[in-house]
């Protein structure tokens, strides 16, 4: 055959094979999108911070673009969804002054240490602060200034569950008040003084409502290292107010999607500080370890004379050593190690001031969770702790050597969650999640379990799966926690939000679009305009 001939009818046989490949291949259909039995025309939220959209320690514009909430309305927009309007700050340095004065402090970032030797410098630091300048940017949101008009987002950072139905809580005058029975963040919102935030909700007249609530009912006593100044709401007035918000929101018939409360002992806040940081290598600690161990080694005595050897401080030269700290669910042995130690020939004053500061300290182990901040401040000497013992008799030169937190000084109540404390809060967050559980199920909404899914992040080594990124709980870059540990960046946020509508989706029948994780970030720059 011919060589041109063979080439054509080659060619006659691509072109049929190509044309029958393209009526064959399947089409993409158009799919449209529905909001189902939902109207999204006027959506409001309701809750605290985690509404409000604050990240990395503060509320700022960057962080409230991607709030919950507001990636929700991107979603809703699609089927219907108005205007989200957003009580935005003045800038994004977050914070806010009273009356000029910084009554709000700025967001953090992330200060990367150059120098990878002891003590390195990296983690997170109010905006505007170096290890040079210790001085953080000056917010310009005044509270006092009032926001007017209509607001979509009632996310009020710092409030729980009473606070939403609490009249005052946005009178400026209660912010002068000792406690406080005001808010400043809903200072600057408030129709009135004595407005409530469910109220100024339902002004809106809403079709669709977002509430998560509640987290700060025990998140509050968790973050004071459960030392009582913050305690733990009762279940009876959770109870109340839980079924008051649910059966107002949907009293002019408008859908909603509700989320509960997760474990808050397993967010980076709780589980970033080791209860082992005592490093032999620090050339502040290690050089002192023999002198210390001296010190301690009458009063390990009298603890395995009384029975409590696992009471005994020592710290070890080869390895990281537990802080030091004090567990009041521990029996108090002051007396009887004062009198032991008495007994071995140790001066009356000595003795006192051992049994002191000692009567219910103990090492930390594993099953102690220590606060965030308490970072900051082991083994600093406790100014506070040299006043008090120079009031027990010694030296200002003794007092410090007796003032360094976690080492001479137990870490006090506040820096850490004991056992007894996780329990407490694990008691609550369970009946406040039965209340949540069973107000939905009554009223027909959607729903997101976000304690379920803040546990497989937990438990999980490989986090959670948001498109080709995995969302895991460390903090900074585990991508889920922002720098304060507690609430999330854009990125965990927008996993949220995608949750939501999977959930609104299923209960609605609706089909709303999942947003993209590459869209929101993790980290917000210094120079953010």
């Amino acid at each position: 055959m011919n060589t041109q001939y063979k080439w054509l009818l080659f060619l006659l046989i691509f072109a049929f094979i190509a044309c029958e490949s393209d009526d064959d291949a399947p089409v993409e259909e158009e799919v449209t999108i529905t909001s189902g039995e939902a109207d999204f025309s006027t959506f409001v939220s309701l809750g605290n911070s985690l509404t409000a959209g604050f990240t990395d320690g503060a509320l700022f514009i960057a962080g409230q673009e991607n709030s919950l909430p507001n990636i929700m309305a991107s979603q809703f927009a699609l089927v219907g969804g108005g205007e989200f309007v957003q009580p935005l700050m003045n800038d994004n340095i977050g914070g806010a002054t009273l009356g000029g004065n910084v009554v709000l402090s700025p967001r953090l970032y992330f200060y990367s240490d150059p120098d990878p030797a002891p003590p390195n410098l990296s983690g997170p630091r109010l905006l505007g602060t170096t290890p040079e300048d210790n001085t953080p940017a000056v917010p310009t949101t005044e509270i006092t200034t009032s926001v007017t008009g209509s607001i979509n987002n009632w996310g009020v950072p710092g409030a729980k569950s009473f606070h939403l139905v609490a009249p005052g809580y946005g009178n400026v005058a209660g912010l002068s008040t000792m406690p406080q029975t005001a808010n400043p963040y809903y200072v600057r919102i408030a129709s009135g003084a004595t407005s409530t935030v469910l109220g100024d909700a339902m002004a809106q007249d809403p079709t669709f409502f977002s509430l998560w609530i509640g987290n700060n009912d025990v998140l509050g006593y968790a973050l004071s290292g459960g030392d009582g100044s913050d305690p733990i709401t009762d279940e009876t007035t959770f109870t109340q107010v839980y079924n008051t918000l649910i059966t107002t929101l949907t009293s002019q018939d408008a859908k909603g999607v509700v989320f509960n409360i997760p474990d808050v002992t397993s967010i980076a806040h709780f589980t970033t500080v080791p209860f082992a940081p005592l490093d032999p290598t620090n050339p502040g600690f290690g050089p002192l370890i023999p002198t210390l161990n001296a010190q301690f080694a009458g009063l390990n005595q009298v603890f395995v004379a009384l029975g409590v050897p696992e009471r005994s401080i020592e710290f070890a030269i080869d390895a990281a050593s537990p802080v030091v700290i004090k567990d009041e669910s521990l029996t108090n042995l002051s007396a009887e190690i004062t009198g032991a130690l008495q007994a071995n020939g140790v001066d009356a004053g000595t003795a006192a001031v051992t049994g002191f500061l000692y009567g219910q300290a103990r090492p930390a182990n594993a099953s102690d969770l220590l606060v965030l901040p308490s970072s900051s401040i082991i083994g600093q000497v406790n100014t506070e702790a040299i006043a008090t013992l120079m009031g027990l008799g010694l030296s200002q030169e003794q007092a410090g050597q007796l003032a360094v937190n976690g080492v001479t000084y137990p870490l006090e109540d506040k820096w850490v969650l004991l056992p007894s404390e996780q329990q407490e809060i694990a008691t609550a967050t369970t009946a406040f999640n039965a209340v949540i559980s069973s107000a939905v199920q009554e009223a027909g909404l959607a729903f997101v379990d976000a304690n379920a899914l803040l546990n497989q992040v937990s438990d999980s080594k490989n986090g959670l799966s948001f498109d080709e990124f995995q969302l895991q709980g460390n903090l900074v870059f585990g991508g889920l926690f922002s720098l304060d540990g507690v609430h999330p960046t854009a990125r965990g946020y927008a996993f949220l939000a995608n949750q939501a509508a999977v959930a609104i989706n299923t209960t609605y029948g609706s089909n709303l679009p999942m947003v993209k994780a590459v869209d929101y970030p993790t980290f917000y720059s210094t120079m953010l305009p």
